[in-house]
């Protein structure tokens, strides 16, 4: 049995806040138990990224062990809860990933890896971004097998994807439309198929027209849908983000879209088997296109809010709720009894603090750790 306490901070909307964590979960814990002393400091719902490579200098297509090496490191920018990302790939990749999320360290404590976002090879060749064109596939092209699958990245327009969509949506994973030219109509054939999220709006898409709405005009208007959106101040205009964060706050996800990059110093990097450079924190291959991100989660919602002039008790919901719901999982991204005891402690921006299934991940201050003196019999 595990049990400890949050006390003395305050929500996202400013109002002051003590949480009991035990066995996990939140909910009433003994006056006796730790504490971690929150005074100046915010607490929210653990961070959710849905679309993350890699980061701090590894990559999960190259090398998937390294899935728990980077999980480790989550906590410290408030990330709880991630799902790791393979890109277009060689054959086996996949099924490399899927061993790698069953093989759990012993005694592990870091961010959760919930499920892999496959995001390839079922994309458009015409929207393709910097996945290899001759490793692009057709659904059916290729066995596949949900196991450790959370999400799948598909261009609908492909033959035989309407089909392919309709059977993982029926096998629980989370279909998402990216990378795709599709039209209007067809983007909503697959969300009657069964896909509900769209990935990183705006890029590797067509753009919005007057009368042509293509994959993006369909996500931000259909309830149906969430969707990614990269937040690094490079992907997107503020205009655009603005736009995106106005016409549906409410299903608006933040993703990270990191490569091993993040994290680190400027320089050349892999993802999966392209080769990437990073300068003035902007990823691009070698043609100059855009590459996956150098963002982490805390900055991303630091960049959404100076960018749309939203308060954190309504933006934090792009980290935490949103995605949650994306995902279909009740029990993370909230504050409440019965929930994951996913927490993360802001001190402004900045991470003060990450808690784990009631477990303490990360602690930038170790002085705000208290183990009250027993009570003398």
């Amino acid at each position: 049995m595990t049990a400890m306490r949050i006390l003395g901070g305050t929500d996202a909307s400013g109002l002051g806040i003590s949480i009991g964590l035990e066995n996990g979960l939140q909910g009433a814990a003994t006056t006796q138990a730790p504490y971690l002393d929150a005074s100046g400091l915010t607490v929210v719902p653990g961070f959710i990224d849905i679309q993350i490579n890699g980061a701090f200098g590894s990559d999960f297509t190259e090398d998937p062990e390294t899935i728990w090496d980077v999980g480790a490191r989550l906590p410290e920018t408030g990330v709880t809860a991630f799902c790791p990302t393979i890109i277009t790939s060689p054959d086996g990749s996949i099924q490399a990933a899927q061993a790698a999320m069953g093989q759990r360290p012993p005694g592990y404590v870091g961010a959760e890896p919930v499920g892999l976002h496959i995001e390839g090879p079922f994309l458009s060749p015409d929207k393709r971004g910097t996945h290899p064109l001759n490793l692009l596939r057709h659904p059916g092209d290729i066995a596949f097998t949900p196991d450790h699958v959370s999400i799948v990245t598909c261009a609908p327009e492909l033959p035989g994807a309407i089909e392919f969509i309709a059977e993982l949506s029926t096998l629980g994973v989370v279909v998402s439309v990216g990378h795709s030219a599709a039209t209007g109509d067809e983007t909503r054939a697959a969300l009657d198929a069964g896909a509900t999220l769209g990935t990183h709006l705006f890029n590797a898409m067509p753009p919005l027209t007057a009368r042509e709405p293509g994959v993006a005009g369909v996500l931000l208007a259909d309830p149906r849908a969430f969707f990614g959106v990269i937040v690094d101040g490079h992907h997107l205009d503020p205009a655009t983000l603005r736009l995106a964060w106005n016409a549906a706050p409410d299903r608006f996800c933040i993703i990270t879209d990191a490569i091993a990059a993040a994290g680190q110093p400027e320089g050349r990097y892999r993802i999966g088997s392209v080769e990437v450079e990073m300068s003035d924190d902007v990823v691009r291959n070698a043609d100059g296109t855009l590459a996956g991100a150098a963002v982490t989660m805390d900055r991303a919602l630091a960049v959404l809010m100076k960018a749309t002039d939203a308060p954190l008790s309504e933006a934090i919901a792009s980290v935490t709720f949103n995605p949650s719901e994306a995902l279909g999982s009740w029990d993370r991204g909230r504050l409440r009894r019965g929930a994951r005891g996913d927490i993360t402690l802001l001190d402004g921006p900045k991470v003060a603090a990450t808690v784990i299934g009631g477990r303490v991940a990360f602690l930038k201050d170790e002085d705000r750790w208290r183990v009250p003196p027993r009570a003398s019999s």
